[in-house]
C-alpha cells in the first residue's frame, strides 16, 4: 500500500475524488484503476478476469482452488466422522472446550474488550469522516433499511431462542458465579449481563470486520474476500498462501457458526411443534427431518438469488418478530416491562465495565468454569465464528458511509433494538416465574417462547407464528450464509455459480446435524467456542491493519486538501496580479508607498541638515524608479 500510484491509477482515482486529482507522488491508499474494479455492468467472465487480475487464483470452474477443496474436504471429513462417531466426537470437543476455558478464556474476554474499545475509538476519531467509497459516493441504502438489514444479518435464531430463557435462567437454576443474592433479587444482573451478551459487544466484533472489509472494498476496489481486510498490514502476501488460510478459516468459522443457528433452530421447531401437538417429542430424528426440510427451503432461496429469496425473507422475518414483540408487550405487564428496560439498563451501564473482564480469576471451580463455557464465552465464541457471514454482509451493505456512520449505524442501533427485545420477552418470563404463576423454574430454552404464550389470547396461532418465525431466521441465515461462503471460496466472486450455493447450503446442514447427533447444545457451543479461536487472531490483525490504511489515507487526504489549497491561492494570486490586471501602474504606486523600515533611513540630530538640503536635489538610491523598476 505504500508504493506509489501509476498514471493510470491517478487518473482512475481523480475524477471523481474531490476537489481535484491525486497528486502524482503521494502513496496509493485509495482507489486501484479503473480496469481492476469491478463494476454493475461487468459480466460474470469480465468480473473473473478483473479479479485474476488483483491477484485472485480462479479455476474454470468459478471456484478458487486453494481455498474451496481445504475448507470443503475438512468440513466434510469432520461432520461424516461426527456421525459415523458420535461419542468420539462429543468428548474430543468437550475436552478442548474445557482446556480453551481453562486456559484461554482471559483471551476471548480480553479480545471482546478490545473490540468495544477499538469500535468507539475509531467512531471519534479524525477518521470518522472517511467514506467507504469515493469522496463523491453516497450511501447505497436509506436509513431505515440500512438499520434493518444491520439488525436481520447479526442476530436471528438465537433471539429468539435465548429471548425468555437466558435472563429468567439466570435467576432459577443458572445463577452466574460469584453474584450475591437469590431469585428475584437477581434479575437486575441477569438482564445485565444479557445486555453484555447481546449488545455492544457482539456488534463490536461484527464491526471490526465489517468495516475493515467495506473499507477494502468500496474505498480501494478490492474483492469481497476476507484476506483484503488485511492488505495493509501483509501486502502482496495476501494473495498467496497466507491470503488462502485466512479465507479458509473465515469458511470454517462461518460454517460452524451457521450450523450452531441452524441446530439451535432445529431444537425450537421441535419445541413449538410439541406444543401445537403435532409431534409427542422432539426426538433426534424429528430434529433431523426438520432440518432436512428447512435446509431444502433455503437451498431453494439461495438458488432463486439474493433479490428475490434472501431479500423478501428479511422483509418477513423482521415483521413478524416485531408483530411479536408488540404482542407480548401490549399483552404482557406492560408497565412493568418498560420498568424492567429502564432498571436493567442503569445496571448495565453501572456494571459492563466488570462484566466485560470478568474472567471467573476468584471463583476457581469446575462449576464456575462450565458456566463460563455454556454463557459468555460461547457466546463470544459464536460471535466471532458468525463475524465472517455478519461482516462481508454489512460490508456490501453499507457503501457510501462514512466511517463515524457505520460503526454509528452497526453498535447503537441493533443494541438498542436487542436490549428492548430481552426487557421483553426476558421481563414476561421474569414476572410470571416472580410475580405470577412461578411455574417456568425448570423448563428449557427451546420451550420457553412458547410457555409465555399461553398466558396470551390466540395461543395457538401465536405459537404457529412463532415457529414460522424461527423457521424464516433459520432460512435467512443459511442461504445468506451459503452464498457468503460461496464468495469467499470463489476468489471474492459476487455471482459464484449456483451448484456450488447449493453445496455450501447442504453442508451447513449436514453439519448441524452431526453436531446435535453428537451432543446437541454442548456440542453446539463447544464447536463455536473451538473455530473461534483462529479467527479472534485474525479480527484483532484486522484492526491492526484498519489503523494502518486509515492513518495513511487520513495523511493522503490532508496532504491533498493542502495542496488543493496552494494551487487556489496560487490561481488566485495570479488572477489578481497578473498581466490582465486593469493598471500595472497601479501596482506600481501601491508598491512604492510602502514605508521604509531600513535601519539607515533612522538618522540622528545631525542628519536632519543634511536630510533637508537633499530635499531638492535627489540622490541616486533615493528615487522612486531605482525602488520598483518600470515594467
Amino acid at each position: 500500500m505504500s508504493s506509489p500510484g501509476t498514471t493510470e491509477e491517478r487518473e482512475g482515482a481523480g475524477e471523481e475524488s474531490l476537489p481535484a486529482a491525486w497528486p502524482a507522488h503521494l502513496p496509493r491508499t485509495v482507489h486501484l484503476p479503473r480496469d481492476q474494479q469491478i463494476s454493475d455492468s461487468d459480466t460474470d467472465e469480465q468480473i473473473t478476469e478483473k479479479l485474476r487480475r488483483q491477484g485472485a487464483r480462479i479455476s474454470k470452474g468459478t471456484i478458487a482452488p486453494a481455498v474451496f477443496w481445504p475448507a470443503l474436504i475438512i468440513i466434510l471429513v469432520f461432520a461424516v466422522l461426527t456421525i459415523i462417531f458420535p461419542q468420539v466426537a462429543s468428548d474430543a470437543m468437550g475436552g478442548t472446550q474445557d482446556w480453551i476455558t481453562a486456559n484461554l478464556g482471559w483471551f476471548y474476554m480480553l479480545a471482546i474488550g478490545l473490540f468495544v474499545v477499538f469500535a468507539i475509538g475509531v467512531a471519534l476519531s479524525p477518521w470518522g469522516s472517511i467514506r467507504l467509497g469515493r469522496d463523491t459516493d453516497e450511501p447505497e441504502f436509506g436509513l431505515l433499511s440500512w438499520f434493518a438489514m444491520l439488525f436481520s444479518a447479526g442476530m436471528g435464531v438465537g433471539l429468539v431462542f435465548y429471548g425468555v430463557a437466558e435472563p429468567l435462567g439466570y435467576t432459577t437454576g443458572n445463577a452466574k458465579p460469584g453474584w450475591t443474592g437469590e431469585g428475584v433479587e437477581l434479575s437486575g444482573k441477569a438482564m445485565a449481563q444479557t445486555f453484555v451478551h447481546w449488545g455492544l459487544h457482539p456488534w463490536a466484533a461484527y464491526a471490526v470486520i465489517g468495516l475493515a472489509l467495506a473499507y477494502a472494498v468500496h474505498r480501494r476496489g478490492r474483492p469481497v474476500s476476507i484476506r483484503w481486510a488485511l492488505e495493509p498490514l501483509f501486502g502482496e502476501r495476501v494473495k498467496g498462501t497466507l491470503g488462502d488460510v485466512i479465507d479458509v478459516l473465515a469458511i470454517f468459522g462461518t460454517v460452524f457458526g451457521i450450523a450452531t443457528s441452524l441446530g439451535l433452530g432445529a431444537q425450537q421447531i421441535g419445541a413449538g411443534l410439541e406444543v401445537i401437538g403435532l409431534v409427542g417429542s422432539a426426538s433426534n430424528t424429528t430434529l433431523m427431518i426438520i432440518i432436512v426440510v428447512i435446509t431444502f427451503l433455503a437451498t431453494f432461496s439461495v438458488v432463486s438469488g439474493v433479490g428475490v429469496g434472501i431479500k423478501w425473507l428479511s422483509n418477513g422475518n423482521l415483521t413478524l418478530a416485531g408483530l411479536l414483540a408488540l404482542t407480548a408487550l401490549v399483552f404482557g405487564p406492560t408497565v412493568f416491562l418498560m420498568q424492567n428496560f429502564v432498571q436493567s439498563l442503569g445496571v448495565y451501564l453501572a456494571d459492563v465495565f466488570q462484566m466485560t473482564l470478568d474472567v471467573g480469576a476468584f471463583t476457581r471451580s469446575e462449576d464456575a468454569q462450565s458456566w463460563f463455557a455454556g454463557n459468555t464465552l460461547f457466546y463470544w465464541g459464536w460471535w466471532i465464528a458468525w463475524a465472517p457471514f455478519v461482516g462481508v454482509f454489512i460490508a456490501r451493505i453499507s457503501k457510501g458511509r462514512t466511517v463515524r456512520q457505520f460503526v454509528s449505524g452497526v453498535l447503537l442501533v441493533p443494541t438498542l433494538v436487542g436490549m428492548l427485545w430481552f426487557s421483553i420477552w426476558g421481563g414476561n418470563g421474569l414476572y410470571r416465574q416472580w410475580f405470577g404463576a412461578g411455574d417456568l423454574g425448570d423448563i428449557t430454552a427451546e420451550e420457553s417462547m412458547f410457555r409465555i404464550f399461553e398466558g396470551f389470547p390466540a395461543t395457538g396461532l401465536l405459537s404457529v407464528l412463532g415457529i414460522i418465525l424461527v423457521a424464516i431466521f433459520f432460512i435467512t441465515s443459511s442461504d445468506s450464509g451459503s452464498l457468503v461462503v460461496d464468495m469467499l471460496a470463489s476468489g471474492g466472486h459476487p455471482n459464484p455459480p449456483i451448484w456450488s450455493r447449493v453445496l455450501w447450503a447442504l453442508l451447513e446442514g449436514l453439519l448441524a446435524a452431526a453436531l446435535l447427533l453428537s451432543g446437541g447444545l454442548t456440542s453446539l457451543q463447544a464447536g463455536s467456542l473451538i473455530t473461534a479461536l483462529p479467527f479472534s487472531i485474525i479480527l484483532l490483525l484486522m484492526a491492526v491493519a484498519l489503523v494502518k490504511a486509515l492513518s495513511l489515507d487520513r495523511a493522503v487526504l490532508q496532504e491533498h486538501e493542502r495542496l488543493r489549497r496552494l494551487r487556489t491561492v496560487t490561481a488566485y494570486v495570479s488572477d489578481e496580479f497578473g498581466h490582465d490586471h486593469p493598471s500595472t501602474e497601479e501596482v506600481t504606486v501601491l508598491v512604492d508607498d510602502r514605508i521604509d523600515y531600513r535601519l539607515t533611513r533612522t538618522r540622528g540630530l545631525f542628519s536632519r541638515q543634511q536630510r533637508e538640503d537633499a530635499q531638492g536635489t535627489e540622490e541616486p538610491g533615493d528615487g522612486e524608479d531605482t525602488t520598483v523598476p518600470r515594467s
